[in-house]
């Protein structure tokens, strides 16, 4: 097992983007890589709209694990600004352009400007299952119980 996984990144379009910061981890214990706009020109999202921001890079992860792009808190706190799949997934065999759907739930406009931190990045480990079809299921205490059912 891999307990730090090699993730290669790789600039695209290098004579435009080389003022972009690639991802990176902005604390020593931080669990997500922050993530940079590399939009041409600002892109303002309207109070329920959704923009696909650009991110100018590209990567490689190692098979079995996934990238999860997750809003940034200090966006959502105060602006109302999130991902409209978060978390959005990254699959190992993915090549093209990262890029983040941003999505405004604030009640106001809100530009994302170049170079602006637009989100958070998460490598994990990720399996996929076997799947096995059968008649019945194994029941549990729970059974079919679903929102709500425990009264929270």
């Amino acid at each position: 097992m891999i307990d730090s996984p090699r993730v290669a990144f790789k600039r695209l379009d290098p004579q435009n983007n080389s003022d972009v910061p690639l991802p990176k981890y902005m604390t020593e214990e931080a669990a997500g890589m922050d993530i940079h706009a590399a939009n041409d020109e600002p892109m303002t999202i309207a109070p329920g709209g959704v923009v696909l921001v650009p991110t100018g890079f590209s990567m490689a992860l190692p098979k079995g694990f996934e990238a999860q792009i997750r809003p940034r808190s200090g966006l959502a706190v105060k602006h109302g600004i999130g991902i409209v799949n978060a978390p959005g997934t990254i699959d190992s065999d993915y090549r093209g352009e990262v890029k983040v759907a941003l999505i405004n739930f604030g009640p106001t406009p809100f530009t994302v400007n170049r170079n602006e931190r637009i989100a958070q990045m998460i490598i994990t480990r990720v399996w996929q299952a076997q799947i096995t079809v059968v008649d019945e299921l194994e029941t549990t205490e729970r059974g079919e119980g679903g929102f709500g059912h425990t009264g929270v």
